[in-house]
């Protein structure tokens, strides 16, 4: 099993990036995929995920209307567009995957993730 984020960089306050979390070794399309983000002596924050049914969306307050996650199941592939960037979304940022039920990608529970990926560094500079 595999996780591999892709994306982030070095970007200016009110820019934008687009993350990648491309998967393989196991059946991508069964799985809710999250991205979740940690900085510095910061708690791990789920920023968002997207489900699969009906591609169920969760964003967190702090990103609502400035970011949006797709998926592509025919590339085993999750994309986190991130627009309007502050400072304060400077971290590293991780896609998880999980067999969560339907009812409960909402919740967003880190438990219910089992894989991980490496992490990618995005870095907005004011």
């Amino acid at each position: 099993v595999q996780l591999v984020e892709s994306g982030g960089g070095l970007v200016q306050a009110g820019g934008s990036l687009r993350l990648s979390c491309t998967a393989s070794g196991f059946i991508f399309e069964r799985y809710t995929i999250g991205w979740i983000r940690q900085s510095p002596g910061k708690e791990r924050e789920g920023v968002s995920c997207i489900g699969t049914e009906h591609n169920s969306e969760y964003y967190a307050d702090s990103v609502k209307g400035r970011f949006t996650i797709s998926r592509d199941n025919a590339k085993n592939t999750v994309y986190l567009e991130m627009n309007s960037l502050k400072p304060e979304d400077t971290a590293v940022y991780y896609c998880a995957a999980g067999t969560v039920a339907p009812y409960r990608v909402s919740t967003f529970d880190l438990r219910e993730y089992d894989y991980w990926g490496q992490g990618t560094q995005v870095t907005v500079s004011s």
